[in-house]
């Protein structure tokens, strides 16, 4: 059975600690905390001993902190293995590693960037990771509310039409293992130059939409054990509707699927994922195909 991976922050305010130690206890997961630190040593002007010396000795400071975070927040009796790191690019050293089942997810502070020049770690881990990624937001979290699942139920590919199922799937498991309720949610977006421009009735537009997803919804339900009822359908925009939505039910995390893009399509467009990251106010799990 593999692990759940938590990044260490550098600074003090280190989210993903706590609520990955917390939500490895409470799924009866093991975790493994990994804490990155670097410095351009051959900079500076010393010897090749003298620079591997202040290596090892950024290397203990780094394990000193982090252990005594570790400490704090682990529940008793919890095992947790910490794991320091000499590593500049933390994306390429977590998709090196996360592989032959070794790790159920990776769990890591999340820090929003508007820019499309850079290109933050945490887009880089949404997009490449080959396991799930859980962004912990800043904000404090519900422990008691429930987990909620946003699905695609208007796509006609066959690739977001199964991981529609892997998103359900995952979210019904996350709410029945921390015994809390879980929410179900699919928006249709009405394109804005139609409705702009008065082409299209936004009503009947949705009420459309939400009839040709009467077969899918059927479907899944049947599927993953679940009332057709339970497949709440909103309109709008489709981060805005999320967020609005999460915050309403309270979620405590939001699963929901994402297809990586990479290049400079990625940095234009982005996908729903991390256009829904920007406004959200909890964590998010993000589920690849």
């Amino acid at each position: 059975m593999g692990k759940l991976l938590i990044i260490a922050d550098i600074d003090d305010k280190c989210f993903a600690t706590p609520r990955g130690l917390e939500l490895a206890a409470k799924l009866g997961q093991g975790a493994e905390v990994v804490a990155f630190t670097y410095a351009p040593l051959k900079r500076l002007n010393v010897s090749g001993r003298e620079q591997e010396v202040i290596r090892k000795k950024l290397l203990e400071e780094r394990r000193k902190v982090v252990q005594a975070r570790i400490d704090k927040y682990r529940a008793a009796g919890q095992k947790v293995s910490l794991r320091v790191v000499w590593e500049k690019h933390l994306n390429e050293w977590v998709n090196e590693h996360c592989v032959d089942d070794r790790y159920l997810a990776v769990i890591k502070t999340g820090h929003r960037s508007e820019s499309i020049v850079h290109e933050p770690t945490d887009w880089q881990l949404l997009r490449e990771a080959p396991v799930p990624v859980l962004i912990v937001a800043e904000k404090k979290w519900y422990r008691t509310k429930p987990v909620l699942a946003t699905l695609d139920l208007s796509t006609g590919s066959k690739q977001k039409r199964e991981l529609n199922h892997k998103v359900l799937a995952a979210a019904k498991w996350l709410a029945g293992t921390l015994e809390v309720g879980l929410e179900l949610i699919a928006v249709v977006e009405i394109p804005t130059l139609l409705s702009d421009l008065d082409l299209v009735d936004p009503l009947a537009y949705f009420n459309d939409a939400r009839k040709s997803m009467e077969p899918v919804i059927e479907e899944l339900a049947r599927a993953h054990d679940l009332p057709p009822s339970a497949f709440v359908c909103k309109r709008g925009p489709v981060e805005k509707v999320i967020t609005s939505h999460a915050a309403e039910v309270r979620a405590q995390i939001v699963v929901m699927g994402t297809v990586g893009r990479k290049g400079v399509q990625a940095r234009l467009i982005g996908n729903t994922a991390e256009k829904v990251l920007r406004y959200m106010k909890t964590d998010v799990l993000a589920i690849k195909p």
